[in-house]
Parts: C-alpha cells; structure tokens; sequence
C-alpha cells in the first residue's frame, strides 16, 4: 500500500505536469482556430494543435522528466525556472503572435483574451502554491494553528544588566570580571545603561496563547497553509492586472501589446527567488512596481483610464516606501530615532 508521502508526491507532480501541459494546449488551439478562420483551412488548424502536441511530448521527454529525476535526486527545486520557461514564455509569444497576425490581417475575430490568459496565470500560481507548500503536511494542524494573543499578565519594572551589575558593586566591590569599581560604573557601561533605560518600557508584555472553545472557536484560529495560499494569491494580482489590460481591445490590437507582456514576464521571474530571500524586495520594486508604473501612466495617457488607479497608488507608494525605508533613512538628518 502506497504511504502518505507517496500519494502526496503523486499529486503535486500530476498536477504541476497539468499546469506545464493544458495552458499550452489552449493557447495553441485557440492560435489554431485563428488562422483557421483566417485562411480557412482545416490543415492549418490542425497543423497548429499537431506542433503543440510535439513541444510538450518534446519538452517532457527531453526536459521536464530529466529534471525532476534531478530534483528528486539532490532535493533541489529549481521547477518554477523550468515551468516559466517551457510553459509561460511560449504561452506569451503565442499569444503576441496571434494579436500581430490579426493585426496584419486587418481582422479582429478573436480578442484571445479571458480563458488562455486566466488558465497561464492560474496554472503559474498553482505551481507557485506547489512549490512552497511541498514541505508542509496536508493533514494535521499546522505549526501556528492556533493564533497567540497578547495579555498583560504580569507586569514589573524591568531591570538593566548594567544597574544589577551597580547594585552588585554596591553591595560588596566589584567581581575582577565586572566593570564595576568601588561601587561606580565605568563610562562605557554608563552610557550604555542610559540608553538602554531611555529606551525600554517600564513594563513587559507576556505573550501567552489562547485555548478557544465553543461553537465560533474558528474564528480565532490561524492556519499557516491557507495563508500560503492568500499570500500566493496576493503575491501575483499586480501581474494579472497588468496582463488584463493588454486583453482589452483597444491595447491587444495595438503595438503596446508588446511591451505589456515583455514587462509581465520580467515580472513573473521573481518567482524564482525563494519567498525567505532578501532580494525579493528589490526584484519586485525593479521588476514590477517601477516598470508597471510608468507602464500604466503611459497606458492612461494613451487610451484612458484602461488599468484602475488604484493599482497606480499601489505601485507608486511600493516603490516610494521602499526607497525612503531602505535608502532615505540613512542620511543623517533621518537617521536620529528620537524624531519621531
């Protein structure tokens, strides 16, 4: 009888196999049913659904499989690299190409927008969710199932290393190991007890962790895997927004259609970058926030309001706030903590 970490993997690899398949198939056939009405032949159609049955066969026999035999081997996990690059990236181009097509064409028939376009993204995010949540259990409670709240249970004057070392020295002179001399504090020590006393509360805050009962009781719970999901969610709506604005009429049959998708792409690369790495932050600010933003105040001026301005604030507050925190605090007129 197969484990449990058996059937687990079985389902996280068929399902990112469906991913990396069923968005090509899709955007290929609906590429087909474009030239078909185009050039009204059914070769061509089924031309185009024959090559994307051999990229995938290719790709899987020659790429994905040798992959993950190598990933299972050295417990590396470099699929989201391989899954952009042999589904999102042909996904993109194909969908370029049959906006250029239509366009030389002179036809508009197939805005080619909502389903292939939803199918790329969802099947990206489902891979993301994948990835970040093989090691975790499925069943079972997790690590913080529970939320922990804050309640004042005891409060006491909180005492600093350098007075106990002084009250020590008062009580009876100084250990040789103790800067304590005769029942004075030496400079260093002062200064420092003067900073710590400045700066810590007269009072401490013990967290201590709640046991809920009753009918509501998961109201107050917390489950860490839903919240991967969430924050998977969350981590890739900016892009979607953005690849939704290249689907609407008046941007997809014209020539910003290409930067749209180059600069979404760019975008999607950041997932690459492991969620704990401390180049997330600067990746997505050069690689979303400051591109997107002067994208959609082009696009604004361009054709009106096509992309919401909120996702405008978004981006400019992202890439404001993130160079005020990480490069304007330092200069020395920000850098005093007693401002504010």
């Amino acid at each position: 009888m197969l484990s449990g970490k058996i059937v687990k993997l079985i389902l996280y690899e068929l399902l990112q196999f469906a991913c990396l398949c069923i968005p090509v198939f899709a955007v290929m056939e609906r590429f087909a049913s474009v030239i078909h009405f185009m050039k009204s032949s059914a070769t061509a159609y089924w031309l185009v659904v024959a090559a994307s049955v051999a990229y995938v066969a290719s790709v899987t026999l020659f790429v994905w499989v040798p992959l993950k035999y190598f990933i299972l081997r050295t417990q590396r996990r470099p699929v989201t690299l391989a899954y952009v690059i042999l589904s999102t990236l042909p996904c993109f181009a194909i969908i370029i190409a049959s906006s250029k097509v239509q366009v030389d064409a002179g036809v508009k028939n197939d805005p080619f927008t909502e389903l292939p376009v939803s199918l790329v993204l969802f099947s990206l995010i489902c891979v993301d969710i994948v990835e970040k949540i093989r090691p975790l259990c499925l069943t079972g409670q997790g690590l913080d199932f529970e939320m922990p709240g804050p309640v004042l249970t005891h409060s006491e004057q909180v005492t600093s290393v350098s007075r106990q070392l002084q009250a020590n020295g008062r009580d009876g002179g100084a250990s040789p190991r103790s800067p304590v001399r005769n029942g004075t504090i030496s400079g260093h020590w002062r200064d420092a007890d003067e900073e710590g006393t400045s700066r810590t509360s007269s009072t401490a805050y013990l967290y201590t962790s709640h046991s809920y009962s009753g009918p509501f009781r998961f109201v107050w719970i917390r489950e860490p895997r839903h919240d991967l999901f969430v924050a998977t969610f969350l981590f890739w709506f900016d892009t979607v927004e953005m690849v939704r604005v290249a689907g609407t009429d008046l941007v997809y049959y014209s020539a910003w259609v290409f930067p749209i998708y180059i600069l979404a792409f760019l975008s999607i690369l950041r997932v690459v970058i492991t969620p704990d790495s401390p180049l997330l932050a600067s990746s997505s600010v050069l690689t979303q926030d400051l591109p997107f933003l002067v994208m959609r105040v082009c696009l604004v001026a361009v054709f009106g309001y096509v992309t919401p301005v909120l996702y405008i604030l978004k981006n400019i507050f992202t890439a404001v706030s993130f160079m005020y925190f990480v490069f304007m605090t330092k200069l020395k007129l920000l850098s005093r903590e007693s401002m504010f």
